[in-house]
């Protein structure tokens, strides 16, 4: 886990993370800290085991790492988050030790978790499913304002 760690200390990665932080600081609705990255990275890798799909544990957690951190972009200016996020993540992973078929592979999965495309089957979708059911709607204070449309109502995977 070595270079995944090392995505957590590579100054792109804290200061997107910073600007997050603090956008994000009085919203309502699903925050996008350290927390919500971590427990993508968790639920990604035990849809792994759970399915015996075998993608290594160091790509689950670079992708769930980096697949939110265009959000402070997004909230600036309206660009899309996995466009940023995948932006940003291609000048990350090689710089963190990732080759180019690994960047590639994480880059995708990011780039399609919002979209009905990251369901597919593979990497990519063990990182939207992820993304979705990290989401605990049914303990939000903020549920009736919501326009997500995933909800989630409950915690089964």
């Amino acid at each position: 886990m070595k270079r995944a760690n090392e995505i957590l200390l590579h100054p792109t990665f804290v200061d997107a993370h910073e600007r997050i932080i603090e956008l994000e600081r009085t919203s309502e609705f699903c925050r996008h800290g350290m927390e919500h990255l971590l427990d993508v990275a968790r639920i990604a890798y035990i849809l792994n085991l759970e399915t015996g799909a075998q993608y290594d544990k160091e790509l689950i957690y670079a992708a769930a790492l980096l697949h939110d951190i265009g959000r402070a972009r997004q909230c600036e200016d309206g660009t899309p988050h996995e466009i940023e996020s995948a932006r940003l993540a291609e000048t990350i992973l090689p710089e963190c030790g990732f080759d180019v078929q690994e960047t590639a592979m994480v880059v995708d999965a990011i780039s399609l978790h919002r979209t009905k495309n990251g369901e597919k089957a593979g990497f990519s979708g063990f990182i939207y499913r992820a993304d979705k059911l990290s989401r605990y709607c049914c303990n939000c204070d903020g549920i009736e304002k919501c326009d997500w449309e995933r909800k989630n109502s409950g915690i089964a995977l």
